[in-house]
């Protein structure tokens, strides 16, 4: 769904996972079971088959712990970006090769919900998730399992040496005090890209290219992926640009132990929310096991491995957050927001019409 956020070890098991493309613990052997050639469930099918995107990573202890509750194994297939992932679901709608997805997020939902791809969830929402709950979703077919917001970050360090007073607002990104200070991520090849796009459009409606065009008359840097515009653009990377696209978290993964600081911090007045949804796929051949996963992760061990597993916020009330995340993960408290009827109406027009313009 993302592209990886945070620091390059951690970013470096994400790959091994995505190469593997098999079940997070067990063997080769174990990751079958239950399945035979035909298609068909089998008496002795225990398997339950998710369909997620490479972030996906949770404690091994944690995916036991769904297996020993619910007598399950848990073989995961992940895609390549959410994109593809929603490609795959929508394509096998009725028909699908699994039997839960997740990972799908609030720009590609009405896609999945209008192909006919899932079956109700019809199971109780703990406090807080229900915050998260997709606009129009009276059939609960995609359940809220984690959240986070699109924020451009600065590099605090690099604006207290220069002397200059760090931007706060979208409007001072295109402001010459910044110009060529700015490095964001493609909105046709990342999803973060994508996010700042949609904030753009939240933010300035019918106006947003004379945005954009600003933007790229201040001499805007666009990476094809949120991890070469923050490794290789960002100062804190490896790059000479104090500002980035990246996310709320960001900060919490730049603190300092010696000063209990963090060096960089998000602009909570660019921020896009982020929302990540899972569901039980209709015509699944395990559609109890499907349940009991999505339950599973909207439960207490899933909820407070999300922040260091992937980076991402839960969304159920009353989880511990890491120290870190606690000083130095700061949310919006009014985050941009576009309907996602409007996203999926407009996404294909809106991202031509940027390549138009980045491209000139």
């Amino acid at each position: 769904m993302r592209d990886l956020r945070v620091p390059k070890v951690a970013a470096a098991a994400v790959l091994v996972l995505a190469a593997t493309s098999c079940s997070l613990i067990g063997s080769d052997e174990s990751s079958d079971a239950g399945r035979d050639g035909s298609g068909e469930t089998t008496a002795e099918d225990t398997t339950v088959i998710l369909l997620t995107h490479s972030d996906f990573s949770l404690p091994k202890k944690v995916i036991r712990g769904f297996e020993q509750e619910s007598g399950y194994s848990l073989e995961v297939r992940p895609s390549d970006g959410v994109g593809t992932l929603v490609n795959l679901v929508t394509d096998e709608a009725g028909k699908p090769s699994g039997d839960a997805v997740f990972g799908v997020d609030n720009t590609f939902a009405s896609r999945v919900e209008d192909a006919g791809a899932l079956s109700p969830y019809d199971g109780d929402l703990p406090p807080g998730a229900e915050t998260f709950a997709l606009p129009g979703d009276d059939g609960q077919r995609l359940v809220p399992v984690d959240t986070g917001n699109v924020c451009v970050n600065v590099d605090d360090t690099w604006f207290a040496e220069n002397d200059l007073a760090p931007p706060q607002t979208l409007d001072d990104l295109a402001d010459p005090a910044y110009e060529g200070l700015f490095v964001t991520s493609s909105a046709a090849t990342s999803s973060p890209g994508l996010a700042f796009l949609l904030t753009t459009i939240a933010a300035y409606g019918d106006d947003w290219p004379d945005y954009w065009q600003r933007l790229l008359d201040n001499d805007v840097e666009i990476a094809p992926s949120w991890s070469e515009a923050y490794y290789g653009g960002f100062t804190q990377g490896e790059g000479d640009r104090p500002i980035v696209l990246s996310y709320d978290s960001s900060p919490a993964f730049t603190v300092d132990e010696k000063s209990e600081t963090s060096s960089t911090s998000a602009l909570l007045d660019t921020c896009y929310r982020q929302v990540e949804y899972a569901g039980v796929l209709e015509g699944t051949e395990n559609p109890v096991g499907a349940r009991e996963l999505v339950s599973y992760l909207l439960g207490e061990q899933v909820q407070s491995a999300l922040p260091e597993s992937m980076y991402v916020f839960p969304v159920v009330d009353g989880v511990d957050l890491p120290p870190d995340w606690s000083r130095f993960a700061q949310q919006p408290s009014e985050p941009y927001a576009v309907d996602p009827a409007e996203i999926e109406a407009n996404r294909e027009d809106w991202l031509v019409e940027w390549n138009d313009l980045v491209s000139r």
